[in-house]
């Protein structure tokens, strides 16, 4: 997961946003290794050398005072650019300077508040940090807010002339983010009237967030018939248990609460689509996943080529779920078999030192300066390691344009653990490369290619630790976590992805989305991606309602399926090619931030995602994959 920068308005590419990774389940084998894994009561107690050094931001909070009120009165004195900026390039440049001065220290406090609450949470003062920091983003998003619209109104002759000025070049492909909008920015008085509706817009997203919380799970019994509360957090632990009982008694209690609100999830999402239909038909975009994807610089064919192309393939997924079945030896393999394991693992505990060590030696692949700045990151404070009570779950990687990155974990020694390790630290070098290398403006990269580099360190990983692979079992189990990732991010992000399109297509072709009619959409999808020798149980048709990128979000998943069919085919090139592949795609993709269109920023790495052709080599190595999975299960 990579947690953006922050900006003042949204058109632009550098805007406020978190990326969210795809849903990741709680695993059974993080029980069984958290068992050995330190534990620490409070954060006093962990090690330093377990901790990030987010006194390499500011020594004190005094001196993150004075950076705050240095904000404050920079974001107040802005203003004064107001009505000049068609004036003249030197006027346009002045207060693009300013902003940027603004934005960049902006980030830093911003940034330096938030992540002390997150390792931290029960901590007041710290609460008072981050209320501040939230404060002091929102006046610099007032005080800002005006100059989008005085850009875009530029006339269009002169805005080329100032394109062509050498003194707005470090701008320019902010300037051109901000006017491909143009042709959909409306008059100040229905902006206005826009802004003011954006509540209403946001309402559902609100409402699930709320709904969410109140919807209750049962008890169930476990395997050893003990009365357990099933919750969000275990209850994928529950579909992984041996005893296809608990597993069955899990996923029907778990989707018959989440039935038991259907009507109220359907009329909220229902309302989401309908925002989202709206505002692209007010400003006359053609639908809207146009309004999603043109202020991104993304053609709507890479959405709609994705699908096609995954379609088109469902049959290697049917062989998967084929020999999943076998694996596991089942009569009927139902939907809640799909997380229990074909391959035993030992589940291990990975000391932390170890895992690193794993990372480091799996990435020597991408070269020795990638890998020299990775491992002394892993030992300069980059890393929060360990979890305590009030520390936030999962994982990011976050940091600021004056700042080293820093990623946040919580190790509990699972081998997927030390792939998240492998995972956020390609989130941090492309960060610490961009920032490197680009000014602050165009340092920021887009959530297209946020997620190509840290899956690109994942394969690559993968591939070490395959090549010495000792046993057959060992070889079975890597090959399965391999293909799991292929199902879970190409193959069900493009559901969602296609689950998406299709709401969105009949809300604004007049149809009704009303809880039965969701269902059965769904329901429809599941079975043709999972085919013939999965049973769709009919509970699954309300699995939409736990998948909170539909509520919160407007076409964004199927930049997971994108992001990780690139990073197949960059992996593929660094091992064929070595040396000048690296080079290549450090150069044209880890370095460039924005400074390009992601689409052009990864061709220029070696990937053309404006053609199926990345999609199709994917498939390709999932073949590979199945076809040598299947031929280890059929050894005598």
């Amino acid at each position: 997961m990579k947690k953006r920068a922050f900006a003042s308005f949204a058109a632009l590419a550098i805007a406020l946003t978190t990326v969210s990774s795809p849903f990741i389940p709680y695993s059974t084998a993080a029980v069984a290794a958290a068992a050995e894994a330190p534990v620490y009561k409070s954060r006093a107690d962990i090690p330093d050398s377990y901790k990030w050094k987010l006194e390499d931001i500011y020594p004190t909070v005094q001196d993150w005072e004075k950076d705050v009120a240095k904000v404050e009165a920079l974001a107040n004195a802005f203003t004064k650019h107001q009505g000049k900026l068609g004036q003249s390039v030197q006027s346009l440049l002045q207060a693009l300077d300013d902003y940027s001065a603004l934005m960049r220290l902006n980030d830093k406090a911003y940034v330096y508040a938030n992540m002390s609450l997150d390792v931290n949470s029960a901590n007041s003062e710290l609460q008072k940090l981050a209320d501040r920091a939230e404060k002091m983003n929102t006046l610099v998003s007032e005080k800002t807010s005006w100059m989008q619209p005085e850009i875009v109104a530029i006339p269009d002759n002169k805005m080329k002339s100032f394109l062509e000025a050498k003194e707005l070049a470090p701008y320019k492909m902010m300037l051109e983010d901000m006017i491909r909008t143009k042709p959909y920015s409306l008059s100040k008085e229905m902006e206005e009237l826009l802004a003011k509706s954006s509540p209403l817009g946001n309402s559902p997203t609100n409402i699930y967030g709320m709904l969410s919380k109140d919807v209750k799970f049962p008890k169930i019994k476990d395997e050893k018939g003990n009365e357990v509360q099933l919750t969000r957090a275990n209850f994928v632990s529950y579909l992984e248990s041996k005893d296809p009982r608990v597993r069955k008694d899990a996923f029907k209690a778990y989707y018959q609460a989440l039935t038991d609100f259907q009507d109220t999830f359907a009329q909220t999402l229902a309302a989401k689509v309908k925002a989202d239909n709206f505002y692209a038909q007010a400003r006359k975009y053609g639908s809207a996943l146009e309004a999603s994807l043109t202020p991104n610089n993304i053609p709507t064919k890479v959405y709609d080529e994705l699908i096609e192309t995954v379609n088109k393939n469902l049959p290697l997924l049917h062989r998967y779920i084929a020999l999943k079945k076998k694996m596991l030896g089942v009569k009927e393999l139902h939907m809640y078999d799909i997380y229990v394991p074909i391959v035993p693992s030992d589940n291990r505990y990975i000391p932390y030192e170890e895992g690193k060590k794993m990372v480091v030696d799996g990435l020597q692949a991408l070269g020795d300066d990638y890998v020299k700045v990775l491992a002394e990151g892993l030992e300069s404070g980059w890393v929060d390691v360990y979890s305590t009570d009030d520390k936030r779950s999962g994982a990011y990687q976050w940091g600021a344009y004056d700042t080293h990155p820093y990623v946040l974990l919580n190790y509990q020694g699972t081998l997927d653990d030390v792939f998240t390790i492998a995972h956020e630290l390609g989130h941090a070098m492309q960060s610490y490369y961009t920032n490197k290398t680009q000014p602050y403006i165009t340092s920021n990269y887009p959530t297209f290619t946020a997620e190509v580099a840290s899956t690109m360190n994942e394969t690559l990983l993968f591939k070490s630790m395959y090549e010495k692979a000792k046993t057959k079992e060992e070889k079975m189990y890597l090959l399965n976590h391999y293909l799991e990732n292929f199902r879970s991010t190409l193959f069900r992000q493009t559901q969602f992805a296609e689950f998406e399109r299709v709401i969105h297509e009949k809300e604004q072709a007049g149809e009704s989305l009303n809880a039965e009619a969701i269902k059965k959409i769904y329901l429809d999808l599941n079975k043709k991606y999972y085919g013939t020798d999965m049973v769709s149980d009919e509970e699954i048709a309300m699995e939409w309602a736990r998948v909170p990128h539909f509520f919160n979000y407007r076409y964004y998943v199927y930049q997971y399926s994108t992001s990780f069919a690139a990073s197949q085919a960059l992996a593929k090139q660094v091992l064929d090619e070595g040396k000048p592949a690296v080079d290549r795609i450090r150069t044209n993709f880890l370095e460039a931030g924005n400074s390009a269109p992601p689409i052009e920023v990864l061709k220029a790495a070696g990937v053309d995602m404006s053609t199926s052709k990345p999609i199709e080599q994917a498939m390709e190595i999932f073949e590979e994959t199945l076809n040598e999975l299947e031929k280890l299960v059929n050894e005598k």
